[in-house]
Parts: structure tokens; C-alpha cells; sequence
């Protein structure tokens, strides 16, 4: 049985943050019942395609059933509360607002106080920007991620996923899980509010340690680390390895490694402060090693010291590694056009399974009719 098999979810999200939410929810037994425009999600128009099917829309929608109903009309709005009221969970990620307008907002709760509904939004509910049209890369510049990612000297750069989104989704999945265990103890629900702007701004602990306690303004810093030394990219004889070195033990056996006796003795470079002070000197005493060797005779040796360290893969290398295969990060689930569809679910193991839709995505509207008559709502 998967954790949350029974649990009903009305999905009325789009393109990346809700549907991310409901999918991981889908990975773990929920229904989710997925209201679609006409047109369909905003992502089944947005490529790559692979025999006319969206890819992105594939891989953010698996396991769900989709519905058509146009909410312009207000017998379609009906039928969607009807649809709303014998849920378990709603989750939406319209401009504040706009679910309200249609009869579809948190208000359903006075109908059903045990409703969890969560809104999903680039600035929440509130505030002074809340009304602002938000896509990844507002949120990420906003948040202070971008004014922290990047070279030194150089500008400031997005993280080269959608992870405002993404974040997003997950919280609003923790939070939803929350707010069952308290509805299974008090009955009531809750009506959360979830914002890319204050996901991304949660998650930047290094830049609150800088910003809030040492009174200094977070710095771009490349592949390094702005704390620790050394920890980043080296060069090697044919590439680059990362090292990740944290205290003064991994430190020492580094030094032991690579023969640098009187670097191990130095107290300038004895606390990870003074190595990050000295960074560009501990750079080049590891790189008069490591450029000496492959990257695969880097990463050997250094793993057998016990020192943190790996290859740059590519996703396609990390796809196709031992590691990947054995915990099955990557499986192929029944797709009704594509035959099967390569996906990426949830990643936590219960019990030593790890638990995944049973299918793909849907085509639009292919449950519609069933989707009705199970909740009571006729064709007219």
C-alpha cells in the first residue's frame, strides 16, 4: 500500500511549481484529478515534443487523470466545486485572486472545514508584490540567488534549473503532508499559502550566515565554496575533479596525499577561514598535483584518502552510471501515445522501494466522462 493511496486531489495548477507539487503526490498513491482549459496546460504546448507530446508536460504529469472544463462558464465552475468538495486536498497556482473569482478559492472551506487547499504563487497571497506576474527567473532574481551564483567579478547568474518552481512544488507537497497529519488529529484543514519569492529565500542558508551574522553582503564566488577551503574545481591532466575538503581532518589528509608536509604545518592554513583567505595559493598547490594525473586517477586517489571528490558527469553520464541504475532514478512508465515515457519520480525509498506513479501523463481530457459520472456531475 503507498503511503497516501485513498487520498483524493483536485489539481488545478499549470506548467511547472503545482504540477511538480501534485506529481510527487501522484508518486506517492493519491489520485490526482488534473482540471485542464480547453487548450490543455500551458506545457503541452511547450517543446521538446516527441510524436506531437510534450515532454516537459510528460514528466510533470504523471499518474494523473485529466478534465476538461472551461471555467469561463459558469456551469463548468459548478461542476468543478462539486469535483472540489469531494477531495481531500485542492491545490491551485492562479494570480491571487483568480481561483476566488470563480468560485474555486480557499472559501470552499466553509462547505468542508477538513478541505486543505494550497495556493502556489511567485509572491503568496499577501504583500506588496503578491499581485506581480512571477516566472523561475523573477523569483530567482528577487530572492538573492542570482546575486550570489556566478563568477567572481562576474555578473550575477540564474541556477540552470527552474528551482523556484521546483522548490516551490516540494514545499507545497511538505506542507500538504503536514496538514494531513493535523487534519488526522483535529479534523480541521488548512489553507496554505506557498511563494516561489519566499521558497528560494528559504533555502540560501550560506548568505544568511554572511548577510545576517558576519555584516558582510554574500559574494560571487564561481565553483568555490564562500566558507570552506578547499572546495571546488581543480584541474586535471585531462579535465577537472571537484574537492570538497570541510576541517581540519580531511585537510591533513589531503596534505598527506598530495605531499605538501609544510602546507599540513601552516597556520595560516589551519582553520577553513585562513584556507578561504588563501584560496588562490591552496588552488595551486593542489593543481601542481592533480595536473599530474587523470581525472579518474584524481578521484581514485582522493576517494582512498577519504576525501570528498568527483567527476564533472554530464546528466546523460549520470543517467547511465552503476549508482543511478541501482536506485532507479530513471524509469519508464505505460504512456498512452508514447508506448512508455522515460520519467524521473520522486526520489525517497520506503522501505527499500521507491514508490512511483503507475503511469504516465494523460492525454487532455481522457477521463473526463469517467471523472464526472464517479462524482456525480451530469454531461449538461
Amino acid at each position: 500500500m503507498k503511503p497516501l493511496a485513498g487520498l483524493k486531489v483536485f489539481d488545478l495548477t499549470r506548467v511547472m511549481a503545482g504540477p511538480f507539487c501534485t506529481a510527487l503526490l501522484a508518486d506517492l498513491g493519491a489520485e490526482v484529478i488534473k482540471l485542464e482549459p480547453p487548450q490543455g496546460d500551458d506545457y503541452r504546448h511547450i517543446g521538446p515534443f516527441v510524436q506531437g507530446e510534450s515532454a516537459l508536460f510528460t514528466l510533470m504529469n504523471r499518474g494523473k487523470q485529466s478534465l476538461v472544463l472551461d471555467l469561463k462558464e459558469p456551469k463548468a465552475q459548478e461542476a468543478a466545486r462539486k469535483i472540489a468538495l469531494q477531495c481531500d486536498v485542492v491545490v491551485e497556482n492562479f494570480r491571487p485572486g483568480v481561483a476566488s473569482r470563480l468560485g474555486l478559492g480557499p472559501e470552499l472551506r466553509a462547505e468542508k472545514p477538513g478541505l486543505i487547499y494550497a495556493s502556489i504563487s511567485g509572491f503568496g497571497q499577501t504583500g506588496p508584490a503578491a499581485h506581480l506576474p512571477a516566472y523561475d527567473l523573477v523569483a530567482q532574481a528577487m530572492s538573492g540567488l542570482m546575486a550570489a551564483t556566478g563568477e567572481d567579478g562576474g555578473a550575477p547568474l540564474k541556477v540552470g534549473e527552474s528551482y523556484g518552481d521546483l522548490m516551490a512544488g516540494l514545499y507545497a507537497s511538505w506542507a500538504i503532508l503536514a496538514a494531513l497529519h493535523r487534519r488526522s488529529v483535529s479534523g480541521e484543514g488548512a489553507a496554505l499559502d506557498v511563494a516561489m519569492f519566499d521558497a528560494l529565500f528559504s533555502l540560501l542558508p550560506t548568505s544568511h550566515a554572511v548577510q545576517f551574522y558576519a555584516g558582510k553582503a554574500p559574494a560571487r564566488v564561481g565553483n568555490r565554496h564562500p566558507l570552506s577551503t578547499p572546495f571546488g574545481c581543480f584541474a586535471t591532466a585531462d579535465g577537472q575533479a571537484v574537492i570538497a575538503v570541510l576541517g581540519d581532518r580531511q585537510w591533513q589528509a589531503l596534505c598527506a596525499l598530495i605531499g605538501a608536509e609544510e602546507a599540513a604545518r601552516d597556520p595560516r592554513l589551519a582553520t577553513d577561514e585562513g584556507r578561504t583567505k588563501a584560496e588562490p595559493e591552496v588552488k595551486a598547490l593542489i593543481e601542481a598535483w592533480s595536473r599530474r594525473l587523470t581525472t579518474a586517477e584524481t578521484v581514485a586517489a582522493l576517494s582512498a584518502a577519504g576525501i570528498p571528490t568527483a567527476p564533472i558527469q554530464s546528466l546523460e553520464e549520470a543517467a547511465n552510471s552503476p549508482h543511478a541504475e541501482a536506485r532507479g532514478l530513471v524509469t519508464d512508465l505505460p504512456h498512452p501515445i508514447l508506448g512508455t515515457a522515460r520519467t524521473i519520480g520522486q526520489p525517497v525509498r520506503f522501505d527499500g522501494e521507491k514508490p512511483i506513479a503507475p503511469r504516465s501523463a494523460p492525454t487532455l481530457g481522457a477521463d473526463g466522462a469517467a471523472i464526472l459520472a464517479r462524482f456525480g456531475v451530469t454531461d449538461a
